[in-house]
């Protein structure tokens, strides 16, 4: 079977997507710079490669207050994973291991929240109300994350409209994951219990392109606080996609901005083929209720094999399983996502779920490679009655975990007569997504009973009302206003050193694109050199440009005095600045400086432009960072000229 394809991804256009009823939002996870982490006093953000001790755990599921069990805490529960800690005492306590009740909130984190809020038109709550969610990956040793609303039915502007943003959540992260290897997952407990924010987005984005629009308008607007953390891991974007006909689907862990618009390319052309999937098998006359697959073991008919996948496994005592899939020949070769086919979906299923992590973990009858031979595949079809119409699956491993590969294996194909089942999926590096885990359902919140309500008073409010920075759309209007250079709005919004800017900008009446071009951009140069940027205080800057409003010369050798600075800090910038303050030179010596540097060279040199050149050089060595350049210059031009016209 091969379904009618969307065009590549280069090639489509927005009213493509509006023709597949694309929709998607984003659930940004941003870390806040906190000292302390968000239910303990452990300090926030310190990592390390180390530990002193392990823990094993297993997860188990359990009701919610509806009596319910969480259709992914089943899941979990299926794979029967030994969770393993690696815990340092110097990030992790007791309450992290959930020997102890939490503490009260983290009010740093808190108010970083509310203000975060306000930038982002929330409504905020009056009440701070503690709620449990249930996670059974093993990601957080008490089997739940902690969590609150801070705000509700927000908004951010977006050429011309406003986009919707449902909530903001407070919540605590989980741990850093190391490995995960068969029934084994191996976890570092630093990153646990760290502030974290929440933002979550309607669905009201129609094209892959606006969506990561949108998620650079929130990571820059949460930046512009500079209050939140930076870095690999600092801010995590979750992609929900829906097209007509399919279902909400998860892409967790985007790693960059610029991945989303292919992952969401991707995941409209899985639903879309999994739909044609599903039309073809119902016009096959396979539905949820008709289905049918039959499994048996079939590794006698393999010992003699040479492929080496099944090989192996017979060497070391695993069992071969046979599954025939009635009536699915050629689905199992269906295009589903870039470089991808529908077998894909069931391998995945076996990995996450039977943890059969060896790859290839099944074979099917409709693969091209050359694999067993023709006669092995014929004694198989007859023991498992198989007819031309049936499509098999082979799957390998210890009884256990193949008795549950063989039920996801039959799972996963009766979901295929329905069409696309709603999971969570891992965003992967080539822009495609593999399956992470079933979709929650609201099973997994129930309140929390350790902690009361908080109240968040107007007093309170007002408060952090008064230290927020402005919106950066608001920002943004201003800097056009004064001339910032636009290739640098997002940079300086974003940064710690916006509100100093402004102020500088304001207060020094400094040229625009000099006193930006030194903070944002030289700065990254100096970064890239290893120079070490914490030298560079608020107080430094302001002697700096404090300096440069009664010399603005020294402006043009900012980089190179900085520079300076940085490599030797004990110098001090008091003593640097004072070999230009005051500046030593004066507009009326240039005529002496000239007339020092004329040499027998420059007037042997015909084209003036050139001559102007030689001897602006030579001047300036003498006067920069004394005389700006551009009075230099002029000096230099009106004495090439009068010596012209004299000759």
């Amino acid at each position: 079977m091969t379904p009618e394809f969307l065009k590549p991804f280069s090639e489509m256009t927005p009213e493509d997507y509006r023709e597949l009823g694309l929709k998607a939002g984003l659930e940004i996870h941003q870390q806040l710079l906190t000292e302390k982490k968000l239910f303990c006093r452990c300090p926030a953000g310190r990592y390390s490669e180390q530990y002193d001790a392990e823990i094993l755990r297993h997860m188990r599921p359990t009701l919610s207050e509806l009596g319910e069990y969480d259709g992914t805490a089943l899941m979990e529960f299926k794979t029967k994973k030994n969770i393993i800690y690696r815990i340092n005492h110097e990030t992790v306590c007791t309450y992290e291991m959930d020997d102890t009740p939490p503490f009260e909130i983290n009010s740093q984190a808190l108010d970083i929240a509310f203000q975060i809020a306000m930038l982002m038109n929330y409504k905020l709550v009056n009440e701070i109300h503690i709620a449990r969610k249930q996670y059974l990956d093993g990601s957080i040793p008490t089997g739940f994350q902690r969590t609150t609303i801070v705000g509700v039915d927000g908004w951010i502007p977006y050429k011309g409209r406003k986009i919707g943003l449902i909530q903001l959540g407070l919540e605590e992260d989980a741990c850093r994951e190391v490995s995960d290897i068969g029934h084994e997952r191996i976890y570092l407990t630093d990153r646990l219990g760290m502030p974290l924010i929440e933002t979550v987005t309607e669905p009201v984005l129609h094209t892959p392109q606006a969506v990561a629009d949108v998620a650079n308008i929130l990571r820059w607007l949460v930046r512009s606080t500079g209050k939140v953390r930076t870095g690999i891991g600092a801010a995590r974007q979750d992609v929900n996609v829906s097209i007509t006909g399919g279902t909400r689907i998860e892409i967790k862990g985007v790693p960059r901005i610029p991945l989303i618009p292919l992952l969401i390319y991707n995941e409209a052309m899985r639903q879309y083929a999994l739909l044609q999937i599903r039309a073809e098998l119902k016009k096959r006359g396979i539905t949820e209720k008709s289905f049918q697959a039959v499994s048996k073991e079939v590794t006698n008919h393999l010992t003699q094999s040479s492929w080496a996948p099944i090989a192996w496994a017979i060497k070391h005592g695993e069992k071969v399983y046979c599954v025939n899939l009635k009536g699915f020949r050629g689905i199992l070769s269906t295009p589903t996502q870039t470089g991808k086919v529908f077998s894909k979906e069931i391998a995945d299923r076996v990995r996450v779920i039977a943890c059969l992590t060896r790859i290839p973990n099944i074979l099917t009858s409709e693969s091209t490679e050359e694999t067993i031979s023709s006669f092995a595949w014929k004694k198989i079809r007859r023991m498992v009655k198989a007819n031309s119409h049936d499509a098999l699956v082979l799957v390998w491993g210890n009884e256990q975990d193949v008795n549950t590969a063989v039920k996801e294996i039959i799972i996963r194909a009766r979901e295929a007569t329905i069409g696309v089942p709603s999971e969570t999926r891992q965003a992967l590096a080539d822009g495609t997504n593999g399956f992470e885990r079933i979709l929650p359902g609201p099973e997994r919140m129930y309140p929390d009973t350790d902690l009361p309500p908080l109240e968040m008073t107007a007093e309170r409010v007002r408060e952090l009302v008064k230290n927020n920075p402005e919106p950066p759309w608001e920002r943004e209007k201003r800097y056009k206003k004064t001339r910032v250079p636009e290739h640098l709005h997002q940079i300086i919004m974003s940064s710690p050193l916006a509100k100093l800017f402004d102020k500088i900008i304001k207060d020094k009446k400094l040229p625009v694109s000099r006193v930006s071009g030194l903070m944002f951009e030289k700065t990254r140069h100096w970064k890239r050199q290893g120079l070490n940027l914490g030298y560079i205080t608020e107080d430094v800057w302001l002697a700096f440009f404090e300096t440069a409003k009664t010399n603005p010369a020294i402006l043009e050798i900012g980089d190179r005095l900085m520079t300076e600075f940085l490599k030797v800090p004990g110098l001090g910038i008091d003593t640097l600045l004072g070999r230009y303050s005051p500046p030593k030179l004066k507009l009326s010596d240039i005529d002496r400086i000239i007339r020092g540097s004329l040499n027998e060279e420059i007037r042997e040199i015909e084209d003036t432009g050139k001559r102007i050149r030689y001897l602006m050089g030579l001047v300036m060595d003498k006067c920069r960072g004394h005389i700006p350049a551009v009075m230099v210059l002029e000096k230099v031009r009106q004495y090439i000229q009068n010596e012209k016209e004299s000759v």
